[in-house]
């Protein structure tokens, strides 16, 4: 402990390591708590009066839809409910997708939070909103929104606007709510409208509604409640307590998602903390190494081999107790900064006191001492074999190369990774077997960094001349060991970059490739948000468009869902004829033209998995609960944008719920120009909630435009793994300096000035990080790689294996660079030293 204080500047790279991991990973956790307690309480207060639903049984659930598709019920079943013994109201509740419009004519809304509307339900008690100002809605027109998107759209009480159903209305804002106390229930939106409207604009036909919900009389409870309702409902509905519906919508909104987010985070942590393991383990290397002599005294006197190695296992458990102590403070305060900044760029988070849970503290802090002890545990256990007669011994510098073991063990892990690779991309691709051969191939890139590092800082500093550029080549290749463990740290940050980065690049090309081969129209109308009611486009936007003389052929693709064969599957809706002429769906076996109403088209790759062709007959069950058999007429190739079963609108239209499209492709007649034919679709398209009109190249674009959102998120949580190598470059390079300060005391006497110093410093800074980034250039390029291939295998759709060279440039760049910003305190440190005091140096 007494060293510990004599030479705490040595291990503040370390503490500094382990302080950023503990507290990126502790402000997850807590992020993650927080959320799911603010969404149980926003929920819970919201439907606090609710005591059961009654709903349909019909459900149709497709993979990664979370709940499912429900059926309706007759919104006369109210009545029947009311008349139940223990029933004190019930109110049927109509629920679809409405997008409002702000002041400034632009949709209020973020990108993912649903956009809802509904009926104002005038039972208070049921009513999950609470009127905040104005009043209900009492005639056509008339609507309350959540005080939250009036405030995003600056609407006030007695404003005029559209809501987008997906068909345009006009409305008239007569009263502001909150949801369970607060403006809303995160970003999402709604609007309560009449009941009148909302059968009128949210469902097929009238008389239907989402569910019914139920209040309880005195005494009864949520569960008695449920027991009494079930035997009076009809075949096909069913009744389930307010608690469960609750657990239901958090699990719904919040449960999914925040899982995905967290683990998301934690995997950065986990990123973050594998550098840092590299980082603390060199510096702990280095200190050993310069303690060579004193542990070998320490041995002379007496001290035995348990003692030297508990001695330096102490230090690293006391560095990591006070960085993870500190590092659950930042993570605290992380998750403080993250609660503020969420909701100011548009994730749907509610608000809430941060929750801070003894897991989430104890778990960082386990996480960081581990992480710390053991990262010193091989260089204690080698001060422990420090021998007494090393005290001798003029020098304690580590200038250890590369055994002949390490090679042909870095060699067989290697070629055990390209076996694993190849097995798991080519003959029958597997995710789970390539990632394990990229798992391999990171470990082995890990053990023959000392084989690489010789040869790589000769050819990275081959084009360097000069005495002090020759002098930090030789530096970088005294310890081969040394060079590969501090470059490793960085190779992982850039490997990650790099993977992302031309996973991105392929994800892009994909897009942009399935558009140009499969999109055989002019233009493409969509709206450029994917909110439950963002994407959606009036069904009459079509058949408007086509009758454009401007237009060859518009048609518009819908979507549903049924249970084909007894699983969930998405449906296109539209006219295949049509659809045949605007989008390029490859061989077609069969006809389109004649579904009719109780026909069918497969996609070829879903038609092989279910044993379908032509002729055959499959069970169709829809949300509704009506089963019907559909004949197979058409088989099709590809099914990039029309999906894997098409159906007629037809066929659709009795089983349908709010009828929307998801994208009108348009073909331009001969003749008209590109701009003349977008002209004309803009001005229709503006009488149908003024959708955007794009060019096949502007939609490949503005589909890929998510990939950009995503790669902008990973490189600012990489940032703090890139930062945690550059503190481990900076931390070695401080050491390496107090290590040869007789060396640099020389060099002053012998003529080299503090520029010429700093320079040399600098130089091994950047040969260090130049083969760090090349390191990881290389292994992001091939998990990249691995991964596009993979992901090819285990998809129906055809990825496209792209390399961005101008975004690897930049990663590049920013590797060199980064790795001469490190050298800037250790090269200043050396340029001090004074000359006389440095060649006094033992």
């Amino acid at each position: 402990m007494a060293g510990l204080r004599a030479h705490r500047r040595r291990f503040a790279g370390t503490f500094t390591a382990v302080l950023l991991g503990v507290a990126f990973l502790t402000g997850t956790l807590v992020m993650g708590d927080t959320l799911r307690a603010s969404f149980d309480s926003l929920f819970g207060t919201a439907g606090a009066g609710t005591d059961a639903v009654v709903r349909s049984t019909g459900v149709v659930t497709v993979a990664g839809e979370g709940q499912g598709t429900r059926s309706r019920v007759p919104a006369s079943l109210a009545d029947r409910i009311a008349a139940v013994p223990g029933v004190a109201a019930a109110v049927p509740r109509i629920e679809g997708a409405g997008r409002l419009v702000g002041a400034d004519g632009d949709p209020v809304g973020g990108q993912g939070p649903p956009t809802l509307a509904g009926n104002w339900i005038e039972d208070p008690v049921l009513n999950p909103y609470a009127l905040a100002e104005g009043r209900a809605p009492r005639t056509s027109g008339e609507v309350v929104v959540n005080r939250g998107a009036a405030e995003a759209g600056g609407l006030s009480v007695g404003d005029t606007t559209t809501l987008r159903t997906p068909d345009p209305v006009k409305v008239t804002v007569v009263g502001l709510a909150t949801f369970g106390g607060e403006d809303g229930m995160a970003q999402v939106t709604y609007t309560g409208l009449t009941r009148a409207d909302a059968e009128k604009y949210l469902m097929p036909k009238p008389g239907e509604a989402t569910d019914i919900l139920v209040r309880a009389g005195p005494g009864t409870s949520q569960q008695e409640l449920v027991d009494a309702l079930n035997p009076a409902l009809p075949e096909g509905a069913e009744a389930v307590t307010g608690q469960r519906v609750a657990e239901e919508n958090t699990e719904m909104s919040s449960g999914r998602f925040l899982t995905l987010f967290t683990t998301f985070l934690l995997v950065f942590s986990g990123v973050a903390l594998l550098v840092s393991v590299f980082s603390i383990h060199n510096t702990f290397a280095i200190v050993v190494a310069q303690r060579t002599r004193e542990n070998a005294l320490l041995r002379a006197l007496g001290a035995s081999r348990r003692q030297v190695v508990g001695a330096t296992f102490a230090e690293a458990v006391a560095v990591g107790l006070a960085a993870s102590a500190a590092g659950l403070a930042g993570g605290i305060g992380i998750a403080a900064g993250l609660q503020a900044l969420f909701p100011a760029i548009g994730f749907p988070f509610p608000e809430g006191p941060l929750v801070i849970g003894a897991l989430s503290m104890a778990l960082p802090f386990a996480v960081g001492v581990l992480v710390c002890a053991g990262s010193a545990l091989l260089p204690a256990v080698k001060a422990g074999r420090t021998a007494p007669l090393a005290a001798l011994r003029e020098t304690a510098m580590d200038d250890a190369g590369a055994s002949r073991a390490r090679t042909r063990a870095g060699s067989a892990l290697l070629l055990g990774a390209v076996g694993l690779v190849l097995g798991g991309v080519l003959p029958a691709p597997s995710l789970w077997l390539a990632a394990t051969g990229a798992v391999l191939a990171l470990t082995a890139f890990v053990v023959l960094g000392p084989v690489a590092a010789s040869y790589a800082v000769r050819l990275l500093g081959a084009p360097l001349r000069g005495a002090n550029r020759g002098l930090a080549r030789r530096n970088a290749l005294r310890s081969p060991k040394r060079t590969a463990a501090t470059a490793t740290a960085l190779m992982i940050g850039v490997a990650v970059v790099s993977l992302f980065t031309v996973f991105g690049a392929s994800l892009k090309a994909t897009m942009d490739q399935t558009v140009s081969r499969s999109f055989a129209g002019d233009l493409a109308v969509g709206t450029p948000s994917f909110g439950a009611g963002g994407n959606g486009l009036s069904p009459r936007l079509a058949p408007a468009l086509d009758r454009l003389p401007e237009v060859e052929s518009a048609v518009g693709l819908g979507r549903g869902v049924a249970e084909i064969d007894g699983r969930g599957r998405a449906l296109t809706v539209t006219d295949p004829a049509a659809l045949a002429r605007s989008l390029d769906l490859g061989a077609v076996d069969g006809s389109l033209g004649g579904l009719g109403t109780d026909g069918i088209a497969v996609a070829a790759a879903e038609a092989e998995k279910s044993g379908l062709r032509p002729g055959s007959t499959t069970r169709v069950v829809f949300t509704d609960g009506s089963r019907h058999a559909f004949t197979v007429r058409a088989v099709y190739q590809r099914s990039e944008l029309a999906g894997d079963y098409v159906l007629t609108r037809e066929a659709w239209a009795p089983h349908r719920g709010q009828d929307a499209d998801t994208l009108v492709a348009v073909s331009l007649a001969d003749g008209v120009s590109a701009d003349a034919g977008r002209a004309a679709v803009e001005r229709t398209a503006a009488r149908y909630g003024d959708p955007e009109v794009q060019t096949r190249d502007e939609y490949a674009a503005s589909s890929a435009s998510g990939i950009d959102m995503m790669l902008t998120l990973v490189y600012a949580l990489l940032a703090l793994a890139v930062l945690i190598a550059l503190l481990g470059i900076a931390n070695t390079l401080t050491l390496a300096v107090h290590e040869r300060t007789l060396e640099l005391g020389l060099l002053r006497a012998v003529g080299q000035t503090r520029r010429q110093s700093r320079a040399m410093v600098r130089w091994e800074s950047v040969l260090v990080a130049a083969f760090g980034t090349a390191g990881g250039l290389a292994l992001g390029g091939f998990l990249g790689w691995v991964l596009v291939e993979a992901s090819d295998g285990a998809s129906d759709s055809a990825f496209a294996f792209a390399v961005p060279p101008a975004q690897l440039a930049v990663v590049a760049l920013v590797g060199l660079t980064a790795g001469a910003l490190a050298a800037w305190r250790p090269a200043r440190r050396a340029a001090r030293l004074d000359v006389l005091r440095a060649i006094a140096t033992e």
